[in-house]
């Protein structure tokens, strides 16, 4: 087994009604005032915010609130929450809604504590010393950030979608009613059965030689089964309160490093979309379904084995007699690109509403190389070139692919 440190002090709150309780965690940390961070109204329209409004009062705490995150967050709001703490002397922050609410709070977090420009961090040309302590209220199962190190934010007037990692920025606690992610859509439940299936596959694909502990491998493929159980009966039944904490706590685990502790991932494919994100504002799970498995067909011969173990821990598949890795791996990539479309979830840019010019491929990998500056991925580092191949494959479904 390789080296690694192991770093997760988020405290978690998990079951019904859980989100009564923000007030007493939010006192636990010793803030003046709060600000609370939310995206569109559905969270004022469900009586949430009042409940946590009334909540911090009983508390005593002062606060302020800031509306407004969409799917992708932008600079621009993160820069307009900048001002408005450092006007009202905010010192903590309340993220009430998904992954795009929390990765919000945590870039105003870096701008108020540190004395420079936010997105100097993003760009990597500053480094944080500090960031505002921050808590969660999830109201989405998806992006785990409430339990991550990471946080990506979009640039709106260039276009560019770049995340950053820091333990900074973790959350002090997080408040996870499955009941309220009852009131998604089912298009914004499978997008994020699908970022967790996705965070999950990133850790387990590696360069050749460097793969992760029976113990790990493990952890992760029942939480990939598990996932993949559960989302289909959220299709059937909105309103399954099990299916819902099952898909919950998935979302946590599969982002607090606990399925791959030792940093030897390949999360192309998340730098891939976030390209997309960038420039078409696409819901984050849709557009890793629609890459992923484009990218796999790209790079699976240069780890076979790895692609023939996913068919085999996670999708139950078994190797027919005399077929090889190859063969096994590839059908291994169309089992796992079915569940996809099983969940009405897109599996190309077509689907997915997107017709790229050649050139905006060009565009999006030239973005997703910083210009140049990096490649990406470690199963097969990736450059210019081959991203620009990999998102023409994924315009659209080749027959016998």
């Amino acid at each position: 087994m390789q080296n690694f440190t192991y770093f997760t002090p988020t405290k978690v709150v998990f079951g019904k009604n859980s989100e009564s309780q923000v007030g007493k965690l939010v006192k636990e940390q010793n803030c003046k005032k709060v600000l609370v961070h939310f995206g569109g109204q559905s969270a004022k329209k469900s009586g949430l915010l009042d409940r946590i409004f009334d909540s911090l009062k009983a508390e005593q705490i002062d606060f302020i609130s800031l509306g407004g995150v969409k799917p992708n967050p932008l600079l621009s709001l993160v820069e307009e929450g900048i001002e408005l703490c450092k006007a009202e002397k905010v010192d903590f922050i309340l993220a009430v809604g998904g992954g795009s609410v929390i990765d919000s709070a945590k870039a105003i977090g870096y701008g108020l504590a540190n004395d420079f420009p936010v997105w100097d961090i993003y760009s990597r040309k500053n480094k944080p010393a500090a960031c505002t302590p921050i808590g969660a209220i999830l109201t989405i199962a998806a992006a785990g950030s409430e339990m991550s190190d990471s946080s990506v934010i979009t640039n709106d007037k260039t276009l560019e979608k770049i995340g950053f990692s820091s333990n900074y920025c973790r959350c002090r606690f997080a408040v996870m009613n499955p009941e309220l992610t009852e009131s998604l859509s089912e298009w914004q439940t499978m997008s994020g059965a699908t970022d967790i299936i996705m965070h999950t596959l990133e850790r387990w694909f590696t360069a050749k030689g460097t793969e992760n502990s029976i113990l790990v491998d493990s952890i992760a493929a029942g939480l990939v089964k598990t996932v993949m159980a559960n989302a289909p009966v959220l299709l059937k039944n909105p309103k399954d309160y099990n299916a819902r904490a099952e898909i919950m706590w998935a979302s946590s685990l599969s982002h607090n490093g606990l399925t791959g502790p030792f940093g030897n991932g390949d999360w192309a494919s998340h730098q891939i979309e976030h390209e997309l994100g960038g420039m078409f504002d696409v819901t984050h799970g849709a557009g890793l379904a629609a890459v992923w498995a484009s990218w796999a067909r790209f790079v699976y011969k240069e780890n076979e084995e790895r692609f023939c173990q996913m068919g085999t821990d996670m999708l139950g598949l078994t190797k027919n007699k005399g077929e090889s890795n190859g063969d096994f791996a590839l059908r291994a990539i169309a089992g796992m690109e079915g569940f996809f479309k099983s969940i009405k979830m897109p599996v190309n840019m077509e689907d997915l509403g997107l017709k790229l010019s050649d050139e905006q491929c060009e565009i999006l990998a030239e973005n997703c190389t910083w210009h140049g500056k990096r490649t990406v991925g470690t199963v097969k580092k990736l450059g210019r070139e081959e991203l620009a191949e990999i998102y023409k494959m994924a315009r659209k479904a080749e027959a016998g692919r």
